[in-house]
């Protein structure tokens, strides 16, 4: 495989088939036994003699294989995959005599499901693809050394990509490469497998920055490797000295690893010093090559400056798929930062191959049992069981499987791996279905935080429990940001299937009715006629159909609420009572002018009345003011339903530009503690929301308790439900909802 990124993998292999045979068998031959050795000889050197097209292919696929320290079933079955079939007529050559007849049932069996996977129509990762997904991984949780051979067969079709004439073809490969099997390598722990596909996939899709990259790499490439050989030649020397048996080498970081940090950071690639890693290697195993390992990270920090913000303990609570090691960073030589890993040679032999390393130590079923320990595995076991509908398994596979992860601890210590993104409710439930239903707040460390907060790499997180459990609708919200990961949403959703269809339309409908209220919609839109509207836009057949949705958590009442707010037709027909009073102009500051149209005309002089506080999105109507102006009130603002001067009302809707904020007012019943304020300043201000005044009362009727009304600026309407959303999501709100005026 190639050593450096960009330079080997970039030239064209002219290897010939004996020159193939040769290197399979010589990295078999490190690994496995003679008689192993004797019976892929034979099996390659049969395939060479059908004349195959994809006989190359299948060579090369069998030295990535054997390097990888794959068993001796799956280096027979990759030798044997994909063969062309027989002219009409011909017989087909049968496999050599003399293979071991159990192993040869093995490998029979695993060509089969490469070739099931092979025959895959793949596109980008969308819902069409879902359905190809869900048979790799159907195929990965029964054996997962399938999916070894398809992704080192997927290695080869992108190395030889450059052979392809049809562009778009070359431009498919490489976005399935970099949306679907890199994703997969990684999740996998197969390092050398991963680089190369992510690094080809790029020199493909985004040429410009891959050369870009390339040649900074090989202007610097002498001074960087004079910087780390000085490092490699002190760590040996001084190793040597502390009598630590151990291997120092480089480790130069590939092309695209390289992209993503400058795109994080925001920064060019002068910016990226440690463009090489150092990596220390130390003999000893188990409990003795652990405390060489700490004994290892002592001396580096004896002799550099550690920097505090860069240490990862995975030794001690080794992430998720099992990896183990010791990252460091220190300011080293010349002053720039310097990683340096360290971890013993078991543990790297893990770091580098992931899931194939267990057939370093283990042959056959034995090392294919070990799999299971792999959380990985049992997700996709869960996942072909619950995930139904393809838009539900191709969502799962974009946050679930195939986002950048952080590496969060249990309060025992324990490492737990979830996509960028998640929150402490995610975390509940990947920790067990029932702990995220009894779910009732979370400390991360140690600090109280709302369950919508976003957990970061290093995060201890505890979970709060309830005796019962008791999940919540609003928890399925994407607007309200309880949760990211489609597992944890997968597993509220089937809680709430299991009522009976009556309790779940009984159960939407309140709901419904509680999110209305909250967010400040008059609740006669829940009359029979608008309900069973709401549910033909949303192609349901009747309004129980709808209601039955909301309560089994197929649909989020919070959207309908938005959808309401945002309608531009009337709610109700104005009532012909008789005048009590003409909208006030009310006191105080002057409201800002606002974004309305008449008739198809914009820019017409317009202010939001006080009384009833519109936002774009309302359903309003205008009061032709003198001198003044249109003034915007809602339709169902008791000051426009109670007028005795119709002739004054005028038809308007919001402009399609809303350049102007608008004035809300939210009434927050809370606990009265030290903090509170500023903590629900803090959720708006992080929403991008402006608080133009606040003011809070003690509750006589509720002891310990206060109401806040908080006055907002918002420009949409889904701004209102997301900030009741989140703000009912703090330990210390109680609960929240909109008001008039």
């Amino acid at each position: 495989m190639a050593s450096h990124p960009g330079v080997e993998m970039s030239a064209k292999r002219v290897e010939d088939p004996p020159a193939l045979i040769e290197r399979a068998l010589a990295a078999c031959s490190e690994h496995h036994g003679s008689e192993c050795v004797a019976g892929l000889r034979a099996l390659l050197e049969w395939r060479l003699a059908l004349d195959d097209p994809g006989c190359g292919r299948a060579l090369r696929r069998t030295v990535t294989l054997a390097e990888l320290r794959i068993d001796p079933p799956s280096l027979a079955a990759s030798a044997t995959a994909l063969r062309s079939e027989p002219e009409p007529g011909a017989e087909a050559t049968p496999p050599p005599e003399g293979l071991d007849g159990a192993l040869w049932s093995e490998a029979e069996s695993l060509r089969e499901g490469v070739e099931r996977l092979a025959a895959i129509q793949w596109n980008a990762l969308d819902e069409e693809s879902a359905e190809s997904l869900r048979r790799m991984f159907v195929a990965m949780a029964a054996d997962v050394r399938v999916v070894l051979i398809t992704l080192s067969d997927r290695l080869e079709v992108i190395r030889d990509l450059r052979t392809l004439d049809d562009a778009d073809a070359r431009r498919r490969i490489a976005t399935e490469t970099r949306e679907v099997f890199a994703p997969l390598a990684n999740r996998l722990g197969i390092w050398q497998l991963k680089w190369e596909l992510e690094d080809l996939a790029m020199r493909e899709l985004d040429p410009e920055q891959y050369r870009d990259i390339t040649t900074k790499l090989s202007t610097k490439r002498a001074e960087r490797q004079r910087v780390v050989d000085g490092v490699i030649e002190t760590l040996e020397r001084e190793l040597a000295e502390a009598e630590l048996d151990a291997e120092v080498n480089g480790r130069p970081k590939h092309i695209y690893s390289i992209v993503k940090k400058m795109r994080r950071k925001g920064v060019g690639f002068e910016d990226i010093f440690d463009v090489t890693a150092v990596r220390v290697i130390v003999d000893g195993e188990g409990k003795v090559g652990k405390r060489d390992c700490y004994a290892a990270l002592g001396l580096v920090h004896g002799l550099w400056n550690p920097i505090a913000s860069e240490f990862d303990d995975y030794i001690a609570r080794p992430k998720d798929n099992g990896y183990q090691s010791l990252h460091t960073a220190v300011v080293g030589p010349g002053g720039e930062p310097l990683e340096i890993q360290i971890r013993t040679r078991q543990m790297h032999l893990f770091a580098e191959y992931g899931v194939a390393a267990h057939w370093a130590y283990k042959e056959g079923k034995r090392g294919a049992k070990q799999m299971e320990r792999f959380n990985l595995l049992r997700q996709l076991v869960d996942w072909q069981k619950q995930l139904v509908d393809p838009k539900e398994l191709a969502e799962a596979l974009k946050t679930d499987l195939f986002e950048d992860q952080v590496h969060v601890f249990t309060p025992n210590g324990d490492v737990i791996d979830l996509p960028e993104g998640a929150t402490p409710l995610d975390f509940a439930y990947r920790i067990h279905t029932m702990v995220g239903h009894r779910c009732r707040g979370a400390r991360v460390n140690g600090i109280m935080v709302p369950l919508t907060h976003q957990l970061r790499t290093g995060d201890r997180v505890e979970i709060l429990t309830k005796k019962q459990p008791e999940p919540s609708r609003d928890w399925l919200s994407p607007h309200l940001g309880y949760l990211h990961t489609s597992s944890a949403k997968q597993k509220i959703r089937q809680w709430f299937r299991k009522q009976d269809r009556g309790q779940a339309v009984v159960s939407g409908r309140e709901a419904l009715k509680r999110e209305l209220a909250r967010v400040g919609v008059s609740l006669s839109t829940l009359d029979a006629a608008h309900i069973d509207e709401l549910a033909w836009s949303h192609d349901y057949k009747t309004g129980d159909d709808l209601l039955a949705a909301i309560g089994f958590g197929d649909l989020g009442c919070q959207k309908l609420a938005i959808l309401l707010l945002e309608r531009e037709r009337p709610n109700l027909e104005p009532e012909p009572e008789p005048i009590i009073e003409a909208p006030s102009k009310g006191k105080g500051e002057e409201p800002k002018a606002a974004g309305v149209t008449i008739g198809g005309v914009g820019e017409i002089l317009s202010v939001p009345a006080r009384c009833c506080s519109p936002v774009p999105g309302d359903d309003v109507i205008g009061w032709v003011s003198r001198g003044r102006g249109i003034i915007i009130h809602r339709r169902d603002c008791p000051n426009v339903t109670h007028n005795q001067e119709p002739e004054r009302l005028i038809e308007i809707d919001w402009g399609r530009k809303v350049r102007h904020r608008y004035p809300v007012k939210l009434s927050l019943e809370v606990l009265d503690q030290p903090g509170v304020l500023r903590d629900i300043a803090d959720l708006v201000s992080n929403m991008g929301i402006n608080m133009r005044a606040t003011h809070s009362s003690r509750s006589r009727k509720r002891p310990g308790t206060q109401t806040i009304t908080l006055e907002l600026e918002v420009d949409r309407a889904e701004q209102v439900v997301q900030a009741l959303g989140r703000l009912e999501g703090l330990p210390v709100v109680i609960s929240a909802r909109r008001v008039a005026g």
